[in-house]
C-alpha cells in the first residue's frame, strides 16, 4: 500500500508521463513472449518437416530425423554430401540415391 502511494506521489511530483511497471508485470510480459516464441518455433519446425516430406522417398520419420540432424530445408538436403545424409539414422542408401537424382 505504501509503495503504491509513493509511486503515485512520484508521478505527481515529477510529472512523469511514463507509468512505472512493477516487477510482476515485467515477468508476466516475459512469460507471454516466451510462450509465443515456443509456439512459433514448434509451428515452424512442423512446417519444415512437412516440407521435407515432399522429397521423393522421404516419409514423416525420415523427415523428422533429417530436420533434427540439421537439414532444415529441401535445398539443404539436396545439397548435402552422401556421407552426411547416411550419417542420419533412418536414412539409407536407397533414399540417398533418390535424393541425389534431383540434382
Amino acid at each position: 500500500m505504501i509503495s503504491k502511494f509513493l509511486s503515485k506521489l512520484k508521478l505527481i511530483l515529477f510529472k512523469s508521463a511514463v507509468t512505472p511497471e512493477t516487477p510482476l508485470k515485467k515477468e508476466k510480459k516475459a512469460a507471454k513472449s516466451a510462450k509465443t516464441k515456443t509456439k512459433t518455433k514448434a509451428a515452424n519446425s512442423k512446417k519444415n518437416i512437412e516440407t521435407l516430406t515432399t522429397l521423393p522417398g522421404v516419409g514423416a520419420k525420415s523427415a523428422k530425423a533429417l530436420y533434427e540432424a540439421g537439414f532444415k530445408t529441401t535445398k539443404a538436403v539436396i545439397a548435402a554430401d552422401e556421407k552426411d545424409l547416411l550419417a542420419v539414422s533412418g536414412v539409407g542408401i536407397n533414399l540417398v540415391k533418390k535424393i541425389k537424382k534431383l540434382k
